[in-house]
């Protein structure tokens, strides 16, 4: 049987600078989704690549005083041994200055203006060079460009014009027929009520005022400009236009993309002009355009303009691909934005990934290692416990394809997790020691076997967020090949008994919260060392570091411990005014603060002081119980953005379960919850 297709595109990035770690969040979600295709059985095709044309890149070599191409092909390096230090899988990488895209971005061109759809008129109004966009005067914010605030130019100059507006009813049509075209939802109400409803103008196409680009065969004296010629490298990487019979078959196989991601910021060029485009060619709508939100600084979003930007080479060579491609996936659900900082990589780091994955198998391993002779144990009849452990991995793994499948990725890691924290209770309760201390071998080699076949589905849960952990877990377990397929997993005991098991070493370590906070911090304020700026920096993987990290990390270490040895004894003399101790840092940052929004609340049965809240965190939602029944009544508090601590060991307050703690000030016997901004998101971490 012939395999489905599966086509999933990133943007084209411009490359004027290096990107930053906000580029990398869309092609690692990219590489996740085609990585978790190809382990479905797809016959997957991923596309990423860059933008090289227009005035920006005339003007940055210019300065940088090198021939465009020149100053591209350094960048472009740079570019493609970013992704593949963060393990990115594409399947092709376009580059729009490549003939196979100039020649038919030309082409098409004429064939667009002997059709009608473009037009030679006067252009006169606003432009912004960096967003590379054309302003209205209503459409200016106080005389600035409304995406980057920053100042605009009045420009006067013969241009081609796409006749937009003649196609905008088939567009709507097109948005009301296929709902799924534009996700998240929000998004597509963005574009009609902002772009289309005020009146879509018709596009310009083509510039006068600079030569870097495809020039159009009937007035050279114009260049292509940048949406015309950038968004075709969709079809155009594929074979479009091409008199190669191979070529043509490719596209034709592919082709309409299933799903085109981008960042929410060009949302407006891939649902309304590429889809327009396209008509105009008589060519088939991508089946999806998904507009993710973005990683935001504390002081806003990412900028190489205000100096805030995160290094993705530096993120790697320090923590690891995994690590990194992880908390990008993790952290934020995917369509919102999220606010990166410091403590909410090093907690993702420490409690996730160290406590608890990287110490599953670690201790896992040992076990066997121990009290087995290196070997999977050999499973006898299954108890209760070891029943639930394979319900549960059946139902993880139909809650991971959903959630994959709407691209929710973070939801999907929280499934994989819940497995993994209740593997661990699992060892917990069965306590393995105590079955090898009285001589149960039986019962003994039933545990061990069910930890080890868990393990063996996690590491494959894992392998589109994690390759290298994955592929570590697998030779470090000896799973053979077909007990690493994605249709294996609905066989719990598709495992062999008496596999080799190596000892190993913790996949993740665990890491110093106070040095790794400066660190961060002088990261974040540009001062990180000389190798985030090498062109050619050697990355890191999860599993192994190199040599010269490894030194550096322990020296860091060593300087870090003996300066928490100096806090602790000055902390043990010293008290505040209200008689209390003070505390470090690494103590503080051991409490983990979420934003979370009431959705329900109930009062407790014959407790007259205690509510029960229901509180989205975003990924997940939280049954949480509280003393504040004599301040608030249930219907006040639904809606509210609340502070909650998440990392509360749980409780059973008269019988009914909580799950972490909101926060309240009081003061001479009155009590307020602490709320934040509705604009802040659930989930969202509070320092």
């Amino acid at each position: 049987m012939e395999k489905q297709t599966f086509y999933i595109t990133t943007p084209i990035y411009y490359p004027n600078d290096k990107l930053h770690i906000g580029h990398a969040y869309t092609t690692v979600a990219a590489d996740a989704m085609a990585r978790y295709k190809r382990l479905r059985g797809y016959d997957v095709m991923f596309l990423t690549g860059t933008d090289e044309h227009g005035q920006k890149i005339q003007n940055r070599a210019h300065e940088a005083g090198k021939e465009p191409m020149i100053f591209l092909d350094e960048i472009i390096e740079w570019i493609q041994n970013l992704w593949h230090q963060l393990d990115v899988s594409y399947d092709d990488f376009i580059r729009t200055t490549e003939q196979r895209h100039t020649r038919v971005v030309a082409e098409l061109f004429e064939r667009l203006v002997d059709q009608g759809d473009i037009y030679l008129g006067d252009y006169e109004g606003w432009y912004c060079t960096p967003c590379e966009s054309f302003w209205t005067e209503r459409e200016l914010r106080d005389g600035k460009c409304p995406e980057c605030g920053r100042d605009v130019q009045y420009v006067k100059e013969d241009s081609y014009f796409f006749r937009m507006s003649q196609y905008v009813d088939r567009l709507l049509a097109y948005y009301e027929e296929h709902p799924e075209f534009i996700q998240p939802e929000s998004r597509k109400n963005e574009m009609i009520n902002n772009f289309i409803k005020p009146g879509l103008l018709d596009l310009c196409v083509s510039r006068t005022s600079f030569d870097w680009g495809i020039h159009v065969p009937r007035s050279p004296e114009h260049v292509v400009y940048v949406w015309l010629d950038a968004l075709t490298n969709y079809i155009t990487a594929i074979g479009y236009g091409s008199d190669d019979p191979g070529l043509q078959a490719k596209f034709a196989r592919y082709w309409p993309a299933d799903v085109q991601l981008v960042g929410k910021e060009i949302v407006r060029f891939h649902t309304i002009y590429w889809p327009i485009i396209l008509m105009a060619l008589g060519l088939p709508l991508p089946k999806k355009v998904f507009g993710h939100g973005w990683f935001l600084m504390k002081d806003g979003k990412m900028s190489k303009s205000k100096g805030n930007v995160i290094d993705p080479f530096w993120l790697v060579e320090r923590y690891g691909s995994d690590a990194v491609r992880y908390f990008l996936l993790r952290e934020v659900p995917f369509g919102q934005d999220g606010v990166f900082t410091p403590e909410g990589l090093v907690e993702r780091l420490n409690y996730d990934l160290a406590n608890d994955f990287g110490n599953l198998i670690h201790r896992s391993a040992a076990m066997m290692n121990r009290f087995n002779e290196g070997t999977v144990g050999k499973p006898g009849t299954f108890a209760v416990a070891d029943e639930a452990m394979a319900s549960l991995s059946a139902q993880t793994l139909q809650e991971v394809e959903q959630h994959m499948d709407e691209m929710q990725f973070s939801m999907a890691l929280v499934d994989i997790w819940k497995l993994v924290r209740q593997v661990n209770k699992y060892i917990d309760d069965a306590a393995p020691w105590t079955l090898a201390k009285v001589g149960n071998r039986e019962r003994l080699g039933t545990v061990l076997y069910v930890m080890a076949a868990s393990i063996r589905v996690v590491s494959i849960l894992v392998a589109p967020f994690m390759p290298k952990a994955s592929a570590a877990i697998y030779k470090q377990f000896d799973f053979a090949l077909e007990e690493q397929t994605w249709q294996s997993l609905g066989n719990f005991r598709a495992l062999h008994a008496g596999g080799r098991v190596a000892a190993g070493t913790p996949l993740f370590p665990r890491l110093d919260m106070a040095a790794e906070l400066e660190i961060l911090a002088n990261l974040a304020a540009g001062a990180q060392g000389s190798n985030a700026n090498k062109m050619n920096a050697g990355g890191a993987g999860a599993v192994q570091q190199t040599e010269a990290v490894q030194q550096t990390e322990a020296v860091q270490q060593t300087e870090a411990a003996q300066q928490t040895e100096k806090v602790q004894q000055t902390v043990a003399v010293q008290q505040t005014v209200e008689g209390q101790e003070q505390i470090g840092i690494d103590v503080f940052g051991q409490v983990v603060l979420r934003v979370g929004q009431v959705r329900s609340v109930e009062k407790v049965e014959k407790a007259d002081k205690l509510l029960k809240l229901q509180i989205d965190l975003g990924t997940e939602v939280r049954q949480v119980v509280s003393g504040i029944a004599q301040y608030y009544t249930p219907e006040s508090l639904v809606g509210q953005k609340v502070v909650v601590v998440t990392n509360l060991k749980p409780v059973r307050l008269r019988g009914v379960d909580s799950n972490g703690m909101i926060l309240a000030a009081s003061q001479e016997g009155m009590l307020k919850v602490v709320t934040v901004p509705e604009d802040m998101p659930n989930g969202a971490v509070v320092k």
